[in-house]
């Protein structure tokens, strides 16, 4: 039976990544939903990158969420501001991994990832987002900008049509997470992002992925 998993924010934790793939043990009739922030802070942004990739080659459903830190590469290319806001919010740690020392430098397949990356995916029981909507919008999906950087959103269940959120983007307490699962469907949403690059500080330092259906929580401890 096909299963359907959401994983957290990696940020540059590869390793770590190959370790939750072996816990859940994908096949190639699952679906996967990435919820952004692939990179920075961790040492192997590359790493992350390639995986999802080979993924991708080796035909698993797999579906990319852009995250704030994503778009933070992107706008980097801007201008010097724009790199700097980059660089103060970890971005010198992916230049190291991918060898490079701005976006452009980037291979095409890189390019193309980056790029090609969704603000949010709807299914028939769920949203998936890497941080939330704008509930102040009367259509929720026109602010792009909420949909990256959003945090302490209250959901309108009239707008989602009773879909279950599930978003990543504000680290959280593997403890609060688990607790948060029981009354997600009365909340409306469910953060699954368990701090994996927070590995010293208590209680965050784990990538998490949930099988939604089953709402059953799968985490592991960073090993990068």
């Amino acid at each position: 039976m096909a299963r359907i998993f959401a994983i957290g924010d990696i940020h540059g934790c590869g390793l770590t990544l190959e370790k939750l793939l072996q816990e859940i043990q994908i096949t190639a009739e699952d679906e996967i939903y990435f919820l952004g922030d692939y990179i920075d802070r961790g040492p192997n942004s590359k790493k992350v990158i390639d995986l999802i990739l080979r993924l991708q080659k080796e035909n698993y459903h797999v579906h990319n969420l852009r995250g704030n830190h994503e778009q933070l590469f992107i706008d980097s290319e801007k201008d010097f501001e724009n790199f700097d806001n980059w660089m103060a919010n970890g971005g010198t740690r992916t230049l190291e991994s991918f060898g490079i020392i701005r976006f452009s430098e980037l291979k095409e397949e890189y390019h193309s990832f980056f790029n090609g990356t969704e603000f949010y995916f709807e299914t028939p029981g769920f949203l998936f987002v890497h941080a939330g909507f704008n509930f102040d919008d009367e259509n929720i999906f026109e602010d792009r900008e909420a949909m990256l950087w959003i945090r302490n959103m209250k959901v309108d269940k009239n707008k989602t049509a009773g879909k279950l959120i599930v978003h990543g983007h504000t680290p959280t307490r593997l403890q609060t997470v688990r607790k948060n699962i029981s009354s997600a469907r009365q909340t409306g949403a469910i953060n699954i992002d368990t701090g994996c690059a927070l590995k010293n500080l208590p209680g965050y330092g784990l990538l998490s992925a949930l099988e939604v259906s089953s709402m059953q929580l799968f985490s592991v401890e960073n090993v990068d």
